[in-house]
């Protein structure tokens, strides 16, 4: 048998136990392991370190090095760098010499850096994985027959790479989900299962989050047979973290309403906790009040919270309030005076919404707005509280024409029946 037959034979009983032992495993910790011991027998060198390649930064980074922790440099530098942006293989017989050398990790390490094989990790559709590189062939220098393995062993380790890392990314992404879910699940427990049933008026809520998990939430709480305490807040963003926060906020406004009597005193101590808890950029707008169902008649206070609408069924016209202050998290001194209070007649209606309905863009980028809001309170001011908060909705989803829900929805109606 030829010196050539037999090195060819050689090489691929490597590139099989490598093919082996990469497929007993499936978390890439293990498995760049695996590929770094590899590197070692097939190519019979002192040291190999597999980088990978940081798209965003654009930087390589081991998670593999013979004899080293991590090491993390700029992909347009040193001879890695020059295998990934060439896709092709570097071999340096004198790493001193190459001006393209580090010698950095070789003062810190007091390893001796001789000669360099850099193997660019690429897949089959031209995707830089990462380096392979190889220093210091122990029988001398490496030649065409290590460059021709090192190429093989290079797609082999670049495609079970990417293999795992596309199979991790899957689980990452079940995992999120599945806990997406459980998010879901326990925020929409939060929210009220029934509508509350208070003598003389008609009373609902409703919610739609733009993600699984919503940054708006409202509530319901009854002080006593005729009272009621109300509650809408919507937090920045949405998703997971403004659930979690929008949650709290909940939590503290009913927790305080069993004990503090002002509304006010309410708002500036949830507002004072907020301010501790979240980072800078985070706040909440929230309006919360009573019903007196008794008296007739709302008070609440508007932590910026609108749109805040009050339908009168003796004009039929529709008025906008404000904002008693600030939204919650952003002065940890802000003051929240407490609205004049609202007489509610037989008729009139009293409406608190996010403004993911106002906001909702059409295709041409028109915001749906207040006023086709208003017309839609004033065609429909008869229909129960429920079906009300539906034809809002229909209506909104009609001006969109199909546009992507960006923000949450919440509303609440309360109406005097009687």
């Amino acid at each position: 048998m030829s010196r050539r037959s037999n090195e060819a034979e050689q090489h691929l009983a490597v590139l099989v136990e490598v093919v082996r032992q990469m497929s007993e495993t499936f978390e890439l910790g293990p498995l760049l392991q695996t590929a770094e011991r590899a590197g070692l027998a097939a190519l019979n060198c002192d040291r190999a370190t597999i980088f990978l390649y940081d798209r965003e930064r654009d930087e390589l980074y081991s998670k593999v090095a013979t004899g080293t922790g991590e090491i993390r440099f700029s992909a347009r530098l040193g001879i890695a760098g020059d295998a990934a942006r060439s896709q092709s293989i570097v071999v340096v017989p004198d790493a001193y010499a190459d001006p393209r050398f580090n010698p950095e990790i070789d003062r810190k390490t007091g390893y001796r850096t001789r000669n360099i094989l850099s193997v660019p990790l690429v897949t089959p559709d031209r995707e830089v994985i990462g380096v392979l590189q190889l220093l210091n062939k122990l029988d001398g220098q490496f030649d065409a027959s290590d460059t021709m393995l090192a190429g093989v062993l290079g797609a082999l380790i670049a495609m079970t790479i990417k293999r795992q890392m596309l199979l991790d990314a899957a689980a990452e992404k079940e995992r999120l989900e599945h806990d997406l879910a459980i998010a879901r699940q326990i925020q929409m427990q939060l929210l009220p299962d029934t509508n509350p049933d208070i003598p003389g008026f008609d009373v609902a809520g409703w919610n739609k989050p733009a993600d699984q998990t919503g940054g708006d939430c409202y509530g319901f709480l009854p002080l006593g047979e005729d009272r009621l305490l109300f509650l809408i807040a919507d937090a920045s963003g949405h998703g997971i973290g403004p659930a979690l926060v929008v949650t709290q906020c909940r939590a503290m406004i009913r927790a305080m309403a069993d004990w503090v009597e002002s509304l006010s005193a309410i708002a500036a101590r949830v507002n004072r906790l907020l301010c501790q808890d979240l980072p800078a950029g985070r706040f909440v707008t929230a309006c919360f009040g009573i019903l007196d169902a008794r008296a007739h008649r709302v008070e609440y206070v508007s932590a910026g919270h609108g749109p805040l609408l009050l339908f009168s069924a003796r004009s039929g016209q529709v008025k906008s309030f404000g904002a008693t202050g600030l939204p919650m998290a952003i002065l940890e001194e802000a003051e929240y005076p407490q609205a004049e209070t609202i007489d509610l007649h037989v008729g009139d209606t009293f409406l608190l919404l996010t403004d993911g309905f106002t906001e909702w863009a059409s295709p041409d980028g028109e915001q749906y707005g207040q006023d086709r809001l208003v017309a839609v309170i004033q065609s429909r001011c008869a229909a129960p509280c429920a079906e009300l908060i539906q034809f809002i909705h229909q209506d909104v989803l009609r001006f969109s024409q199909g546009t992507t829900q960006a923000d949450d929805l919440t509303v609440i109606v309360m109406r005097r029946t009687k």
